[in-house]
């Protein structure tokens, strides 16, 4: 287990103001919630002294921090094959396969990424949602950071709501684009489809931008990236517009077959049986030093063979 140790004395510029903001100032490493979970607790104290997140401290105080950190959850460690990009004390960036659930949920207690974190890295049953700061659908493909601290995980998680993480996919779209744009339209739960999203006017701000790589007879190979972060976001917005990807069980509807498709094209078309999207490159902060890193992930066999097949029909033609 984890020991913390800390402390901090009020300066003048923090002086008269209340505890739990007070300490979110000095302790930066860790989120508010956390620290004030530890005031009340008794684990973060004012001069010795337990007090609640709403105390008023003053000029000199000594806060002080001492606290064993404690499994996030009891989730079971099972060990999987897990891809990794990269790894060293702070960070893990993983290149996640198809049909792998990120998270336990109704329907996947385990068998997920995180039970297999959980036995490649036991220390992370201390981080929340051991360590995962992002998700990536079951079978979409690609590149997931994982925080193997409190300290990594406050970073990275501020990184994404200030928009500095970069994240870039790959898709292979139904219908052909003259060319990109940007996707601006706020997202929420289907009105029917309790399982989808919708855009909706009183739903999450969600900005997805994308860009042609390639055209094909019926499809387009498309870049995407993300502003936003939303649940299903690039499935529903792409959707959105009438271009949904190939072999979204989701989004894209009953299966329709372009015409003149030849029998090779309507074959692999068929056998698709995942959305065709891939997190192709990762480009962040270094938690730790700052460092501006990026990954790349190269793309999985049945993502090529595809654009093999959409290149061989218009070759075809």
């Amino acid at each position: 287990m984890t020991h913390i140790v800390l402390s901090a004395q009020v300066p003048e510029t923090f002086a008269n103001q209340r505890l739990d903001l007070v300490a979110a100032q000095l302790f930066p490493d860790y989120s508010r919630a956390r620290l004030q979970t530890w005031i009340k607790e008794g684990q973060l104290k004012v001069n010795s002294s337990a007090a609640r997140p709403r105390d008023t401290v003053y000029l000199g105080d000594e806060l002080s921090v001492d606290v064993v950190l404690q499994a996030e959850r009891e989730w079971e460690a099972q060990a999987m094959p897990i891809d990794i990009v990269f790894e060293d004390e702070h960070l893990i960036i993983l290149n996640k396969a198809t049909d792998v659930v990120v998270h336990p949920a109704a329907g996947h207690r385990d068998g997920t990424l995180l039970n297999g974190l959980l036995s490649h890295c036991p220390s992370l049953k201390e981080v929340p949602r051991a360590g995962i700061v992002h998700r990536l659908d079951k079978d979409t493909t690609g590149l997931l950071m994982v925080a193997k601290t409190l300290e990594s995980h406050v970073q990275l998680v501020e990184q994404l709501r200030l928009r500095e993480v970069k994240r870039e996919y790959e898709a292979v779209a139904q219908g052909v684009l003259t060319g990109g744009g940007k996707v601006d339209a706020p997202l929420g739960r289907h009105p029917v489809n309790r399982k989808r999203r919708a855009v909706v006017e009183d739903g999450q701000e969600a900005v997805t931008h994308y860009r042609v790589l390639n055209r094909y007879r019926s499809h387009t190979h498309i870049h995407v990236q993300l502003e936003t972060g939303r649940t299903h976001q690039i499935r529903a917005h792409l959707s959105h517009i009438n271009i949904p990807l190939v072999g979204d069980p989701l989004y894209s509807g009953r299966l329709q077959m372009p015409a003149g498709c030849s029998p090779v094209l309507a074959a692999c078309l068929r056998s698709f049986k995942r959305q065709a999207l891939h997190a192709r490159r990762l480009t962040l902060q270094h938690p730790a030093t700052g460092e501006t890193m990026v990954w790349e992930a190269q793309l999985p066999q049945d993502f090529k063979d595809l654009l093999t097949v959409l290149d061989d029909d218009v070759r075809a033609v």
